[in-house]
């Protein structure tokens, strides 16, 4: 488990990271989001022990990372956004380097015999890594991270440069990692932060603006859900009945498709399942549903949602 309290970092009279605190539990994915300059590779930064920061604790399996940190460093395994890579050695040469530098207490031509596996680079185990391309570079960085199964990894940007299959390969490896380890993963690709990640950061300005399940964000920030319904009926029917379903709140028509056909929005409250009683509603009113659908923003209008309306507050002067 990764616990963040009251973390800040300053340069001087700017702040980077603003007394940001969250926890990432054992069997959790989370993925952290931020524009460039927000502070999200500051934190990391701060919680892998790599800088320090200038208030408030990083927590890593009880472990303090002021007072252990060599016990903190040891738990953790960490995947840059450009891997520390020695590209003149071979890729086993190098990770036998990595293996005996973080001085792991595993029988040493297994262990990185059965990481290459994971990460699928046991074909290019003799070859020198300069030679390698941008995504097998990433494997490898991938790799040493891996090295002495850490219980935490911290893991930024960690599909860059691979191509669509190993973009699957790795989301998957991720996701099979989470079930041991504690995960974060920071990327700037959204859709892909929604498939890996069980839940969101979202930091700007150095904030926390957001923080929730993948499929919920849209719904933290709105306080409501939307439904998308294509229903066969007359309008005043269709109208009727559906503003007597608890929870909903609002209804708007926005197209006329023929036939007797209307397209609908309806607005109902967080915490509520509506699409049973939705349907029970149109049988009774003798109106038929034709089609049914999740309405609610999408992770990337979310996501830019809460970034501008964060940076309208801080250039207005709010904190």
């Amino acid at each position: 488990m990764v616990e963040v309290k009251n973390l800040t970092k300053r340069y001087g009279n700017t702040t980077v990271v603003d007394d940001i605190s969250f926890t990432v539990n054992t069997g959790e994915v989370l993925g952290f989001l931020g524009p460039n300059g927000a502070g999200k590779s500051t934190t990391m930064n701060m919680i892998t022990g790599y800088i320090s920061s200038t208030a408030g604790t990083v927590t890593v399996d009880g472990n303090e990372i002021l007072d252990n940190p060599r016990k903190v460093k040891s738990s953790i395994g960490y995947l840059p956004e450009i891997p520390p890579l020695y590209v003149d050695m071979t890729v086993r040469k190098y990770l036998r380097f990595m293996f005996d530098l973080k001085k792991v207490k595993l029988p040493r031509d297994e262990h990185i015999d059965e990481v290459m596996r994971l990460v699928k680079i046991s074909d290019v185990s003799e070859r020198i890594i300069k030679h390698l391309s941008k995504g097998y570079r990433q494997r490898v960085g991938f790799a040493q991270a891996l090295l002495g199964n850490p219980p935490v990894l911290i893991l930024d940007e960690p599909t860059v440069g691979l191509d669509p299959k190993q973009i699957i390969e790795i989301r998957n490896l991720i996701k099979s990692l989470g079930k041991k380890h504690t995960v974060i993963f920071s990327s700037h690709v959204l859709s892909e932060i929604s498939a890996t990640c069980d839940r969101i950061i979202v930091i700007s300005n150095g904030k926390i603006v957001a923080d929730a399940k993948s499929d919920e964000l849209s719904t933290s920030i709105t306080g409501e859900q939307k439904l998308n319904l294509d229903i066969e009926g007359s309008q005043g029917t269709v109208l009727d009945a559906l503003k007597v379903i608890p929870g909903v709140i609002k209804i708007r028509k926005t197209a006329d498709l023929g036939n007797n056909v209307g397209r609908y929005i309806v607005e109902y409250k967080n915490g509520v399942d509506i699409r049973r009683d939705v349907f029970r509603s149109m049988a009774t009113a003798g109106a038929v549903i034709l089609n049914m659908e999740n309405g609610n923003e999408t992770l990337e209008d979310s996501f830019l949602k809460l970034v501008s309306e964060d940076q309208t507050r801080e250039a207005g002067g709010v904190k």
